[in-house]
This record gives C-alpha cells, structure tokens and sequence, in this order.
C-alpha cells in the first residue's frame, strides 16, 4: 500500500529538485499535447529550447532577446518574492507594471521634443512611483479594512487595463498618428529612448535594474534585519509580532517594492522593446512573473534562471508559431503547465511515499 507520509523537516534536496522536475513534466505534458495538436512533439520541444539559443538560422536574433524578455521577468518577480515570503500575495502586478509603463511614458512626452540628460532618469522616478502608488491600494485596503489583497490587487489589473486603453486612444495618443491608437514612438524620442547599452546584446537600462535588484534582494534577505522579519513574518507569522514585527508596516512596505519593481519595468519595457503605449502593450509579463517567482524558490538567483528560462519559452514559442504553426494559445498553456507542475511535485519537499506491505485495519 503506497501512503503518503509527512517528512520530520522539509528535504533540503526537493525543495531545489522539484523545479527541474517540473521542467521536465512539461516537457512531457507539453509534448503529448503538441501530438494531439498533430505537431511533432520532438521538434517542437527543441524549437523551444534548443534552435533559439544553438541554431545559427536564428541565434542572431533570439540570443539578445533573451534578455530583453527576462529583464522585466526578473524585475517583477524579484519584487513578487519578497511579499510572497512575507505571505503578502500581490497577483496585480501586471496592473502595477502597466500604470509604470503610463507614468513613465506620460512624462517622458510631456517634454517631447525637448533633447535633455534628465528627462530619462525623471521617467524612471516617475515609473515606479506610477507602479507603488497602483500598489498601495490593495496594501492600504488590506491594512485599513482587512480586504483580501489578492481579490484587490488582481481586479486592478482591468482597471489598469482600461486606463492604458483609454490613454491609447485620449491623452497620450499620438496628434501625429494620424488617428491611430497609440503614443509617439518613445524609441525614436533620444531623450526618452531605453536604448541598448551594448549593440547587438539585448542589455539596456531595464535589463541592469533588473540584475541590480537581484544583488540588492539577496543581501536585503541574507544580510538584512529587513530580511530576517519578511522570512520570519511568512514561516511563523505570531512569533514575528512576538519579535516586534508590525505586520501592516510589512504589508505597505512588500507591496510598495513589489508595485515600484513592478512599474520600473513597464517604463522600461514602454520606452525600449515596446517604444509607445499603445491597447495591447501589456502581453503578461506581471502573471508570468508569478510563475518565475515559484520556479525561482522565491529566491533571487533561483529567479534570475527561472526568468532566463521563461524567456526561453517565450522566444522559442514565437519562433514555434512561426515555423511549426502552433497556435498562441498552446504556448500559453505550456507555459502555465510549469506553474501547474510545479506546485504538484512541491509536496516532495514536505511529504514523501511510502510501501507499506500490510495497512492496519481500523477497530
């Protein structure tokens, strides 16, 4: 008889293990539904991961692209981890990363076409001010009212959503667009440009923010008191307020970080790969960053490959669309099925199986 046993202590092994398990589950998952879709499984499961990074045909263009879609990947998730170790679950962060793209991009043109050194750094404050501020009010809602952080911040999105339409088509929309919907091109805007640092590597301000708040999360978690109260306060949550941490304080501030992260990617994104706001600028990164966030541990290096992989999966999907035909929409659910499998095998790390020849039988 196979039982399903709680461990003494969580295993230090599958608590690392699991996501690689899971990678290769959704392979394998992944590879049965590209069948049934009538795609050869093997081919599209290379066309993924391998031909972006290894097949000349397309390396040239797919390699930079690999960190100019992790950039805001690991952003976002950075900032997710540290409320999501705090037990603050902030899933609005596609809001947030949207309403720093609007403010970023909202004061950038408003000095257009003035050509000065401080118009991009004043875009940055005002992009993850854009980001916080969205984030606060879930965060205040939860600390006045007691109201579910994850409902709040999760039905901002679509509020953000129909800001971002709106500023398309009003505001921010291009007086020279000839009607269109959509901002003035920021790329072409010096001033307001997020240009490679590097040519021909995919490396701008977005993709540094992003290795810097990397470095910064591990020594906040390793080195910090700040640190040792948001893992205190997620594995023991009354002998943190025993130790005198005040949990509303913890909420502000984890969802303040995680917001401004949030919005410093969607400036980022807005004034380099995306260049203008426009209806459909939002393309998911704030939901699969919660998915890099877990495949991370929730921990920073841990996230830093976890959102290279998911880059992986992004350019490899769009290059799977274009040369294997496979639909957008199973992309999507391959991706979705890391974050599936991965919380499934995750009870290896708490729980283990045993055979038991003979089961008591109950007097």
């Amino acid at each position: 008889m196979l039982i399903l046993e709680k461990r003494p202590t969580p295993s230090k092994f599958w608590a690392w293990g699991t996501p690689f398990l899971a990678v290769i589950l959704t392979m394998i998952a992944g590879g049965l539904m590209f069948a049934l879709l009538g795609k050869n499984p093997v081919e599209a499961i290379r066309t993924i991961f391998w031909d972006p990074l290894f097949n000349e045909q397309f390396a040239a263009y797919s390699r930079p692209q690999l960190l100019v879609k992790a950039g805001p990947l690991i952003l976002i998730a950075i900032g997710l981890s540290l409320g999501f170790r705090a037990g603050i679950w902030n899933i609005g962060a596609e809001g947030q990363y949207i309403m720093g793209a609007i403010f970023g991009a909202g004061v950038g043109l408003a000095f257009y076409p003035l050509d000065a050194f401080y118009i991009f750094p004043l875009m940055v404050i005002a992009g993850a001010l854009g980001g916080l501020l969205w984030a606060m009010i879930p965060a205040i809602l939860k600390t006045q009212f007691n109201t579910n952080e994850i409902l709040v911040s999760l039905l901002l999105v679509y509020v953000a959503e129909n800001i971002l339409a709106s500023m398309s088509l009003g505001l921010l929309r291009n007086p020279e667009g000839g009607g269109f919907p959509g901002s003035r091109n920021l790329s072409q805007y010096n001033a307001a440009a997020n240009h490679e640092l590097i040519a021909g590597t995919g490396m701008h301000w977005g993709v540094v923010a992003a290795f810097i708040a990397v470095i910064a999360s591990y020594i906040l978690l390793q080195r910090h008191i700040l640190g040792f109260q948001i893992k205190l306060a997620g594995q023991a949550p009354r002998a943190a307020r025993f130790a005198g941490v005040s949990p509303n304080k913890l909420v502000v501030l984890c969802m303040a970080i995680s917001g401004g992260l949030a919005g410093l990617a969607g400036m980022f994104e807005v004034s380099g790969p995306a260049g203008q706001v426009s209806i459909d600028f939002n393309v998911g990164y704030g939901f699969t960053a919660i998915i890099v966030a877990f495949l991370g541990r929730l921990n920073p290096i841990g996230i830093l490959l976890a959102g290279l992989l998911m880059a992986l999966t992004y350019i490899g999907g769009e290059l799977a669309q274009f040369m294997l035909g496979l639909p957008s929409a199973a992309i999507q659910a391959f991706q979705g099925m890391l974050l599936f499998f991965l919380l499934a095998v995750d009870l290896l790390s708490n729980y283990r199986f045993r055979f038991m020849l003979f089961a008591k039988e109950a007097r």
